[in-house]
């Protein structure tokens, strides 16, 4: 298997699965991006796919599908995509190693572009 730009948790992909049957015939999944914004400087955005772009990366996992905005893939190489409930909030999370700072609401994050050269060291250390 090659490479994958980020990987999903067994809630995300079953929240991902949910939110495709209980949209519209024609979604197919989700496209996560970033966009500049929040007081950190970025956010993640999530959107429901209908026609999936060719550019974009796609991951799968348990019958779930995401696509990657290109513009992303730098400053997501490495994050796993979660899912989680708790008393005041549901919503995806995202553990990005990419990821410099927060706010303090949690809505935005300060975001580097992963390091190419330190990718390649690892995949050379422990091959996929």
């Amino acid at each position: 298997m090659g490479f994958q730009v980020m990987t999903l948790s067994d809630a995300a992909a079953a929240r991902v699965k949910a939110i495709v049957g209980n949209s519209a015939p024609d979604a197919k999944g989700v496209r996560v991006g970033i966009k500049k914004g929040g007081c950190a400087g970025m956010e993640y955005t999530i959107d429901l796919v209908t026609e999936p772009n060719p550019k974009d990366d796609r991951i799968e996992k348990d019958g779930a599908t995401v696509w990657i905005d290109p513009a992303a893939v730098l400053y997501l190489l490495g994050t796993e995509m979660g899912f989680e409930t708790t008393t005041l909030r549901s919503g995806f999370t995202f553990h990005n190693p990419n990821q410099t700072s927060a706010c303090g609401c949690g809505e935005s994050v300060e975001l580097k572009a992963a390091d190419l050269t330190e990718l390649a060291r690892q995949r050379q250390v422990t091959p996929a």
